[in-house]
């Protein structure tokens, strides 16, 4: 394989980054507020669902850099339409746990065989093993942005850890399900081979998808 992204592998990225940004803007119960109990703990399970996905459409860590930064920059979008600064628990440290489950997702693929990644226990090891990772890495966000994790109600405890069987449990599920994206994805892109090189898909589709997820956000945050 090449060493270099191809056009319709950066427009696939695009989309599910698209879809992976609109999750977390549907799926997130508020930006004005600190993470609400087992909140952040699900949308750990979701983000190294659409990282495993992306994974296997391109195999490269640039294609997870590239998809991470998108929805970062959904998740600026999403603060600019509630007028919050950068500098916001609700901002910058869910920004910061995009990273860290990339990260944890790329250390731990590294580590599991390639063999047993293809295997539906593999996934689901890496899976457990990623959430782990990243939910321990997550309570360092104060070091990066200044803002302290949010910790369990009465208690002094990060909910990333708090919560932490809840994320492994989730991830057992979401990652072989992302592998089985993936892997869906790439043979639709094989089948219609034509269609996905073709400049409708790389200039329509996906900046369409991109869009739609940008508008209902836009929506939801704006009339909702």
């Amino acid at each position: 394989m090449s060493q270099k992204i191809t056009s319709p592998q950066f427009a696939s990225i695009v989309i599910l980054g698209a879809v992976w940004g609109f999750s977390e803007a549907a799926l997130g119960l508020g930006l004005q507020r600190c993470a609400a109990l087992a909140s952040g703990s699900i949308m750990t399970a979701v983000a190294l669902l659409f990282i495993a996905a992306a994974w296997v459409l391109v195999r490269r860590v640039t294609g997870i850099i590239l998809m991470v930064a998108l929805v970062t920059l959904i998740k600026l979008f999403d603060a600019l339409l509630l007028s919050l600064p950068l500098r916001h628990g609700a901002v910058a440290n869910p920004i910061f746990a995009f990273w860290m489950e990339a990260l944890a997702f790329l250390v731990v693929i590294t580590i599991v065989k390639e063999s047993l990644a293809q295997k539906k226990h593999g996934q689901a090891a890496l899976g457990a093993g990623a959430a782990l990772f990243a939910a321990n890495l997550f309570p360092l966000v104060r070091f990066a942005s200044g803002i302290p994790a949010c910790v369990y109600p009465g208690t002094g405890y990060p909910l990333s850890l708090y919560y932490l069987p809840f994320a492994v449990g989730l991830s057992l599920v979401t990652v072989p399900i992302g592998f089985w994206l993936g892997e869906r994805l790439s043979v639709t892109e094989a089948q219609h081979e034509t269609f996905v090189r073709g400049r409708a898909f790389r200039y329509l589709v996906s900046p369409g998808v991109l869009a739609i997820c940008l508008l209902i956000i836009a929506a939801i945050r704006l009339f909702g």
